[in-house]
């Protein structure tokens, strides 16, 4: 998925200016690779917040740039409460990159449906390579078989045409685990489900 999205060039660095530009909803961006010189950029808040939200990987830059790129990363405040920069790489859409592409579980895990079984989402986002015109939003991972003592693998994800994993094909996406004695008889003391893992955001530190 590409979308196409408007960037203008900054000529103002410094803690305290980065500040000021996300006190005004944008938040500051560079644009680097392919040899070329890195460009000072600034992008609305709302625009990253849907590239986020959307899984985008791919966009077309407009405005005072225009190229195309990789949403390469995202940096979050100290607390992991609001973005503080982004990073751009150019790219072209026939290049072949590598990236990592979140995980989504459909269906349900019968393994699961008892007291004795607990879904376990193991790994929550996959690094394949692909050429970045065919870049996913997400991968899916059917567990409507998944039985008690099952485990998916890497290996098991259907990938995009053309698209290889890097991510070790034995690592394991989700499994229905056995509880313990003692848990088991918790969760039917307290009525309380399984908990379903899940990773939370990472905070990265820095401007």
């Amino acid at each position: 998925m590409i979308e196409t999205i408007e960037v203008k060039k900054r000529d103002v660095t410094g803690s305290r200016a980065m500040i000021k530009i996300r006190e005004r909803g944008h938040i500051p961006a560079i644009l680097y690779g392919h040899g070329e010189e890195n460009l000072c950029l600034t992008v609305s808040l709302d625009t990253v917040n849907g590239l986020i939200k959307h899984g985008t990987k791919l966009v077309t830059l407009t405005g005072d740039v225009n190229d195309t790129a990789l949403l390469r990363a995202v940096q979050w405040s100290s607390m992991g409460d609001y973005i503080i920069h982004v990073d751009f790489a150019r790219v072209s859409q026939s290049e072949t990159v590598d990236v990592p592409v979140p995980v989504h579980l459909y269906g349900e895990a019968p393994g699961a449906m008892s007291s004795a079984g607990q879904l376990r989402f193991v790994t929550h986002e996959v690094q394949i390579r692909c050429p970045a015109a065919s870049i996913p939003e997400f991968l899916l991972c059917d567990i409507s078989a998944l039985q008690l003592g099952q485990s998916i693998h890497v290996n098991e994800l259907k990938l995009p045409e053309g698209a290889t994993a890097i991510t070790p094909g034995g690592v394991v996406v989700v499994q229905v685990a056995t509880l313990s004695a003692g848990a088991e008889e918790t969760a039917t003391a307290t009525g309380a489900e399984p908990e379903l893992i899940r990773k939370e955001k990472p905070a990265e530190a820095g401007s």
